[in-house]
């Protein structure tokens, strides 16, 4: 999907958010809704773009996605984010998600994405990103 490496053991970015999907979340196969599993990989990456932005921002666009594996209930989920690219108002980030089972020692990537966000304003208009600190 990306020209990141799929066979890499470790998750790339900054872990935004854990969190462990519960039965409400699930099909009646026990694995985890993708709509859920989006919406979680949105909080995570719009959580970063509010830092980088340094207040509101909204989802514009998300790129493709394929899910490489199910997420089984009760399993240890961690988005991973990482800025890609930053424009006048708009923010490219990379997110990878992680899993690892219950019953397994080792992690592996269950599916990762590109959001874009824009900064708004208090009311709903796009602005300008804050000048960023390297």
């Amino acid at each position: 999907m990306t020209d990141y490496d799929d066979d890499r053991p470790e998750p790339r970015g900054e872990l935004m958010i854990q969190l462990v999907p519960l039965p409400a979340d699930t099909n009646a196969n026990g694995d985890v809704y993708a709509g859920w599993l989006v919406q979680q990989m949105d909080t995570a990456a719009g959580t970063l773009a509010g830092r980088i932005s340094q207040g509101r921002n909204a989802t514009v666009a998300m790129d493709r996605m394929e899910f490489l594996s199910p997420l089984r209930i009760g399993a240890q989920v961690g988005c991973y984010c990482e800025l890609v690219d930053i424009g006048r108002s708009s923010m490219k980030i990379h997110v990878e998600v992680w899993t690892r089972d219950r019953h397994n020692k080792g992690s592996r990537k269950v599916t990762e994405g590109l959001f874009v966000y824009v900064a708004i304003d208090e009311h709903g208009r796009i602005r300008e990103v804050p000048e960023q600190a390297h």
